[in-house]
């Protein structure tokens, strides 16, 4: 199995980057790995932490419309170059917490995605040298209020709300073009999601470049690679599983959010109610 590098924090407060045992210890680094932090001596059991989404990027860059069928089934043509937009570093959320559904919203969609963690200061970079400046991999779910992103003219919004960046459990430094990336609600057998990494219109390595041409990549950011067909809306109390191979599985349930108007602060549920 792949090396697996995870951020964690203790049940003292404390936040370590680490690497993930068979066994669910964690051996503490000294840094990021991307910065070159070292094993120490520091090992945790896995009762005295749990995970955090694996880095703490300075932004996160998204690729919209980047696998054909998807762009098709939102009645969307393929762009002739990558469509880029922001999720702010406020809506990551680690594997196993709540995607919290917005009261602004009448249609939360996830969009599971292969996303790539950067390694270095990169700026202008060309596609055949990209691939070095990718540190590793890590699943994400670019949770989507699709009536908030057709309403508005940009997708800020409806892509930026807390938590609705899931990211993780941990990175791994090297990924088959050949993976399968799929994507599950709550105990179907049949993924609602079902792609090859390859099947990409632009590749990691071209994204990677044409990003660095417009601004400079930090150590630690996050490009999200699109998602493929099979986006539709999440409920109130759906797990949602996006899966990758050779990386292993992101999952989070839904949960309502209390309403700041509403005097008694019930949760807004967005289950159909009965008439």
């Amino acid at each position: 199995m792949a090396q697996r590098y995870v951020r964690v924090k203790t049940i003292q407060g404390q936040i370590y980057y680490g690497l993930l045992n068979l066994n669910r210890t964690v051996v503490v680094l000294d840094d990021a790995p991307w910065q070159g932090g070292q094993p120490t001596d520091i090992i945790l059991k896995d009762v005295d932490y749990h995970l955090l989404a694996p880095c703490s990027p300075s932004k996160i860059i998204a690729v919209g419309r980047n696998y054909r069928a998807h762009a098709a089934e939102l009645g969307n043509t393929v762009p002739s170059e990558p469509l880029l937009f922001f999720k702010p570093p406020s809506s990551v959320t680690a594997d196993t917490q709540p995607i919290y559904y917005p009261v602004q919203s009448q249609r939360v969609d996830y969009e599971g995605e292969l996303a790539l963690v950067m390694g270095e200061v990169t700026k202008n970079c060309a596609p055949q040298d990209a691939r070095t400046k990718i540190w590793g991999y890590t699943i994400a779910n670019d949770v989507t209020a699709r009536d908030l992103q057709k309403k508005d003219s940009q997708w800020t919004r409806a892509k930026g709300f807390d938590s609705f960046c899931p990211l993780g459990p941990w990175i791994v430094r090297e990924l088959s073009a050949g993976s399968k990336i799929q994507t599950f609600i709550n105990d179907e057998e049949e993924p609602r999601q079902s792609a090859l990494i390859q099947d990409m219109v632009f590749s990691p390595q071209a994204i990677v470049s044409y990003i660095s041409h417009i601004m400079t990549l930090l150590p630690g950011d996050v490009i999200l690679t699109g998602t493929p067909e099979g986006v539709s809306p999440l409920e109130v109390g759906d797990t949602v599983r996006v899966e990758i191979e050779g990386i292993g599985s992101l999952e989070n349930p839904v949960m309502a959010v209390f309403d700041p108007l509403e005097s008694n602060k019930e949760p807004v549920s967005k289950l159909p109610q009965k008439s």
